[in-house]
């Protein structure tokens, strides 16, 4: 009786491929998830930078920004939450990341005279503040 020929994959085999897999995974989550974040701040910076336009003109027609509160009311937005502080003739417009969403750390400030700071609260893995503008990728790069 002769044997016939066997088809198939032997265990060795498919346990190169599971470990190949793992490996690409391993590699490509994190950037992943970094595209990710990096799409979310976008949120951030666009709300922040139109609602600088909003309090100018609201500054050109008042000749204030606000007794008290910001004249223009403050936006909405999904990753960020928004807030206005003002003092005498000066503005800070805040967007605070919403931990839910994983912008947590996230803290991004401009003021009156469009001067951008980023502060992270604590460290995803990499991301650090930057004093003078708004981070946008790892390494406080903007």
């Amino acid at each position: 009786m002769a044997m016939g020929k066997q088809r198939g994959f032997t265990l060795i085999e498919l346990m190169i491929v599971v470990v190949v897999i793992g490996i690409l995974a391993a590699i490509g989550y994190p950037s992943y998830t970094d595209y990710v974040r990096r799409g979310k701040i976008a949120e951030a910076a666009a709300t922040l930078g139109d609602w600088r336009t909003k309090m100018e003109t609201y500054y050109l027609d008042n000749r204030n920004y606000g007794a008290g509160a910001c004249g223009v009311p403050a936006p909405t937005g999904k990753m960020f939450t928004y807030t206005c502080a003002t003092a005498g003739q000066d503005y800070t417009l805040t967007a605070t990341g919403v931990a839910a969403q994983g912008m947590g750390p996230f803290v991004y400030t401009i003021t009156h005279q469009n001067i951008r700071a980023t502060v992270i609260t604590s460290d995803p893995k990499g991301w650090t503040g930057n004093a003078g503008c708004w981070v946008t990728k790892k390494g406080g790069i903007c």
